[in-house]
């Protein structure tokens, strides 16, 4: 840390974040006094917080977070009353709040999160009524929840997740009229979830999960603004009605865990996936014996009707306008099934003993078919060249796939129906996708020229959200190791799928987790050519040729260097990769268009430990 930055007393800010300084903050910052901002953040600095800081009375901003300071949160910090920013989370700070921080009414951000924080929540809190965000997650605070933070208006993000906070949710919350993110799981909160959130009008995100909440959930139709709501591993009884909003996502299996729940209303929504059937022992809505009502209709929903009687006794119009549900109720489909004998019989028949009038494509694991099956059912079905599996690569492939696809689920990823293992033929049935391939559409000019700027940003960001899921949120982590044109399938509204986890590699935390050199060439991280172990910065370079493989409208090839190094004049590179067969993007399809490219090209980065995470990718292509 350099001490003569100490002897600059009119020096009004001093921004030194991300620059590896290292050592504790030296006292002689305590001459700053003319100093409105300090911020020193994504650092290495150890220590405590010096007391010669508590002279920086004209301070407005305080940056400390991301460091590794210790110790407890100074009391003369609230003396510094004209802080509107005070961000040290991330430390290893620990003790108590300070109750003097309520001293600073002009407050507007106060982020204490992902520390070693204990004891209750000062009830001063509630004297910050400029609040707008308050992060005092991911730490070891018990008690109760002040009702005083009712009292802050301006509050917006509230983040109290990851702790050890008892007894009840304040009714005062709802008068938090300007909330819009609302996390409070993983506590051990009880009681019931107050009517008045329904007053919440711009929430957006409401997280209260793993807690021991009870009694009946509260009707939150008028929060036309929810995209997420988690309520899971509860004990709520009653009625869940989030109808008629903008959620989106699967269900998840724990909201088996609110068996007492008498009536779910989901109508309405963007919800998509499978209804989930069970989770470990539970079965789920199968075991929901107290629900009588619900609603899905309406949603993106597809697969089996689970065997409840709610769904049983369902009227049509509670299930209608989901693409794909199929069951044993008035209405839908017989339930697609694949089973021994019968399916591989319907298969062959369906393919006429795998004619090449029926064949989609070929490659080097096998030949794709597509089947039309009695029930009018369309499905894909991979047929692996070798029938018996006897090579060794080839039923390690086999059973890649197979493996990987009966455990994951998510949108952007191909379904998964079934697979035989037969002494003719051995394959592989998922679900048939209609538009083929991104290569085979690029590659043609009528289809590439019907893929436009909005569908292929669609692409690429679906692509992202799936290799997010496989790296950040199956365990061990899943790469898939030939991340291609040719193994993206689009449906007939252009969504993206994954395809093909023939040489995809679970990450065991126990194993080296070295293989042979794998994948498609062009796609193919460099590092793998004088290295054999395989990691998730391998897929995040075959996704940035994908993205601008999806620009261009071709491989990028010798462009890939050439892009990296003028990375700087991003408007003038785009101009040269653009698609000539596509009319010029609008102003705002460009400024996207130029922010997936800096994205794209940040991941092709050589070494791979610069890369992003397909986790942070997904984040940034939000846009």
């Amino acid at each position: 840390m350099p001490l003569s930055l100490g002897n600059l007393p009119n020096l009004a800010t001093l921004d030194l974040h991300d620059n590896s300084l290292s050592g504790s903050i030296p006292l002689s910052f305590g001459n700053l006094t003319n100093l409105d901002i300090l911020n020193l953040p994504h650092n290495s600095l150890s220590g405590s917080i010096p007391s010669e800081m508590g002279n920086l009375k004209s301070l407005y901003g305080l940056g400390l977070s991301f460091n590794k300071l210790s110790g407890s949160i100074p009391s003369f910090l609230g003396n510094l009353t004209k802080l509107t920013i005070l961000y040290l989370s991330d430390n290893l700070l620990f003790g108590s709040i300070p109750c003097e921080i309520g001293n600073l009414r002009y407050l507007f951000y106060l982020e204490l999160g992902d520390n070693k924080l204990s004891g209750s929540i000062p009830h001063s809190l509630g004297n910050l009524t400029n609040l707008a965000t308050l992060y005092l997650f991911t730490n070891l605070l018990s008690g109760s929840i002040p009702s005083e933070i009712g009292n802050l208006n301006s509050l917006s993000d509230l983040g109290l997740s990851e702790n050890e906070l008892s007894g009840s949710i304040p009714y005062s919350f709802g008068n938090l009229t300007n909330m819009i993110v609302l996390s409070i799981y993983s506590n051990a909160l009880s009681g019931a979830i107050p009517k008045e959130y329904g007053n919440l009008v711009k929430l957006t995100l409401l997280v209260l999960s793993y807690n021991q909440l009870r009694g009946p959930i509260p009707d939150l139709r008028n929060l036309t603004r929810l995209a997420r709501v988690h309520l899971d591993r509860n004990h709520l009884t009653g009625t869940l009605d989030v109808s008629a909003n903008n959620i989106t996502g699967i269900l998840p299996p724990e909201i088996g865990d609110s068996p007492q729940l008498k009536v779910l209303d989901l109508s309405l929504n963007h919800i998509v996936g499978e209804i989930p059937s069970e989770l470990g022992k539970l079965r789920c809505f199968e075991e929901m014996h107290g629900l009588v009502y619900i609603d899905i209709s309406y949603n993106k929903l597809h697969g089996p009707i689970p065997n409840s009687a709610a769904f049983k006794h369902a009227l049509m119009e509670a299930l209608q306008g989901n693409k794909g549900l199929c069951g044993d109720i008035k209405g839908f489909p017989s339930l697609l099934t694949f089973d021994r004998k019968i399916a591989y019989e319907e298969i062959v028949r369906a393919t006429n003993d795998f004619d090449e009038e029926h064949c989609i494509g070929t490659g080097g694991q096998g030949s794709v078919y597509r089947a039309e099956l009695p029930s009018g059912e369309i499905v894909a079905v991979k047929k692996f060249h070798s029938p018996l599996l006897s090579e060794m690569t080839c039923q390690q492939e086999f059973l890649n796939e197979v493996k990987s696809l009966t455990e994951i689920r998510h949108r952007n990823i191909v379904k998964f129906y079934g697979f035989c293992s037969h002494a003719r033929h051995s394959f592989i049935v998922y679900e048939y996708l209609e538009m083929g391939s991104l290569a085979m559409i690029l590659s043609n000019a009528t289809s590439a020229e019907e893929l436009g700027w909005t569908q292929r940003m669609n692409v690429i960001k679906g692509v992202a959200d799936a290799l997010s899921y496989l790296h950040n949120d199956c365990f061990p982590p899943i790469v898939h190791r030939d991340i291609s044109s040719k193994n993206v399938l689009l449906d007939l509204e252009y969504e993206a799928h994954v395809s093909d986890f023939g040489i995809s590699k679970s990450l065991k935390p126990d194993s080296s987790n070295w293989t042979e050199l794998a994948g498609t060439i062009g796609y193919v991280a460099p590092e793998l050519a004088y290295t054999m172990k395989v990691t998730e910065k391998s897929d995040v370079y075959s996704f940035g040729v994908l993205a601008l493989e999806a620009i261009k409208g071709k491989h990028p090839r010798d462009f890939i260097s050439s892009i990296c190094s003028t990375s700087s004049n991003l408007d003038r590179t785009l101009d040269e990769i653009l698609d000539p067969r596509l009319p010029a993007p609008s102003c705002n399809i460009r400024d996207k268009l130029i922010s997936i490219m800096e994205v794209a090209i940040s991941c092709l980065d050589e070494n791979p430990d610069s890369r992003p995470t397909m986790q942070k990718v997904s984040q940034l292509l939000n846009i």
